[in-house]
């Protein structure tokens, strides 16, 4: 039912995005003569807020990790607007190596017991390197665990952790769009075709999400986003929302009652959570008149659909005509040219403010052939618009050779894999592992001649079916 979407790629952008720079992760050395002092290994690396300790690995690597750890907890402290809090520790250790033979899960989050102190673990192999999502979703994920067990420890450290795939994924998404990271394309697309319900959504377990393929994921990731936002927007949201996330990670009721208590005005009626989050996501996935510009291929659209003359038949009904009909209007008085190019001149000044900006002069130009037009004054208007078309195909031709040069040096120039198609793979072998053979007699007749032409029967054997 979903989708893909193109791969994203997304840049570690901490120094330039955040508001504040992070400090430099310490690098703890075992101490020379405090007894009372506990000693941590020297290849062990601890945030600067101390609530992240990063183990094995290079040292580098720790250190980025680190960073990245303490980038998503302030991206997180600053989209709830709470204060820094922590009471119990988070442990991420570092496994493998890069090219190492993949793990079914490349990070994972549990739980830890030590001395009767609670302690979150983070494991992370590195057989892809550190994949910046899936590691800080797993921050997120343990930062708002981390909430639950300041109350104390759990009572089964046993107890498989769990946090809401949305809650997590949904935080992502509201802090990439808090960042201006997010493609407001995706929410158009989503809020129109309508991938997912809010049951759906709120009903998703760890499981499905990681089966999920990329299209799905990113559409689930939209939806999750615009539900965050939605709540936070709520009156007296991000107090609502703080209350909430205390018990969300320790929740084993309905998730809807949960978020009824949390957030009273959804209480209007059993559709409100449903009507918020839609309108969210229409809000989103608007289009922003004042600074989303088109590209070449829509406003070439565009400026095709604008291209349009009126004429008026015997009866006195509006028929539109391309722009090519313009001898047409030879025949026709002087206000009756006029109103047949008014439309056309009128969607081409509403296109000026949004198209691409090479596309302005042709505006400008088509404007003056239409004004040609209505005053009767054609002697070169067909000599005009054949060189408008002619530039028009060529900056359209030269947007298309620019966008397959860029795929093709993204290609080429790759130096590691992604795991974008990691999610195909997987679906291939599920499909490999798990065959449905049919039993009728053409695909028993071509599945004979599959074991034929890779010579697992002979000539011989070969018999068509009746």
């Amino acid at each position: 039912m979903k989708s893909v979407l193109p791969a994203l790629v997304v840049c570690f952008s901490a120094v330039v995005l955040a508001e504040e720079i992070p400090r430099a992760a310490m690098v703890t050395e075992p101490p020379a003569n405090a007894a009372d002092t506990p000693v941590v290994a020297q290849d062990t690396v601890i945030s600067w807020t101390k609530q992240f300790r990063i183990s094995d690995g290079t040292s580098l690597v720790r250190g980025t990790v680190a960073m990245m750890a303490e980038e998503t907890k302030t991206d997180l402290l600053k989209l709830t607007g709470e204060k820094d809090e922590w009471k119990v520790p988070i442990v991420i250790r570092l496994h493998g190596k890069q090219g190492d033979p993949l793990p079914p899960r490349t990070v994972k989050l549990g739980l830890l017991e030590v001395a009767g102190v609670s302690e979150l673990k983070i494991d992370v192999h590195l057989s892809r390197g550190i994949e910046n999502e899936p590691f800080k979703r797993a921050v997120t994920a343990a930062l708002l665990y981390e909430r639950a067990l300041r109350k104390g420890p759990v009572a089964d450290p046993d107890h498989a952790l769990f946090i809401p795939p949305w809650l997590s994924d949904g935080l992502r998404e509201a802090t990439a769009w808090r960042l201006n990271q997010s493609d407001r394309r995706l929410y158009e697309a989503i809020f129109k075709s309508g991938l997912f319900k809010i049951d759906e959504l709120l009903g998703t377990d760890e499981a499905e999400f990681e089966d999920m393929d990329a299209a799905t994921r990113a559409a689930f990731r939209v939806s999750s986003g615009s539900l965050v936002m939605a709540l936070l927007e709520q009156p007296q949201g991000k107090d609502g929302f703080r209350t909430f996330l205390t018990e969300a990670a320790a929740y084993e009721g309905e998730m809807p009652a949960l978020l009824r208590k949390h957030f009273p005005e959804m209480n209007l009626s059993e559709t409100s959570l449903a009507k918020w989050w839609a309108l969210q996501l229409a809000a989103k996935g608007g289009t922003n008149l004042l600074t989303d510009t088109l590209t070449i291929h829509k406003s070439e659209a565009a400026l095709t659909a604008a291209l349009q003359l009126n004429f008026r038949n015997a009866e006195g009904i509006v028929q539109q005509k391309p722009l090519d009909a313009w001898p047409e209007t030879a025949s026709l008085k002087e206000p009756e040219r006029i109103a047949a190019v008014r439309v056309a001149q009128d969607a081409l000044v509403r296109l000026s403010y949004r198209c691409f900006p090479s596309y302005r002069p042709l505006l400008v130009e088509y404007q003056l052939v239409l004004d040609a037009i209505a005053k009767n004054k054609t002697k070169n208007v067909g000599e005009r618009l054949a060189s408008l078309m002619e530039t028009r195909k060529t900056m359209t031709a030269r947007a298309t050779r620019a966008r397959d040069y860029l795929d093709w040096f993204e290609i080429t120039r790759a130096r590691e894999t992604s795991g974008e198609f990691e999610d195909y793979l997987k679906l291939k072998e599920r499909l490999k592992s798990n065959p449905h053979p049919r039993k009728d007699d053409i695909s028993t007749y071509l599945d004979r001649m599959d074991r034929i032409f890779n010579r697992e029967e002979k000539k011989s054997a070969f018999r068509p079916p009746p």
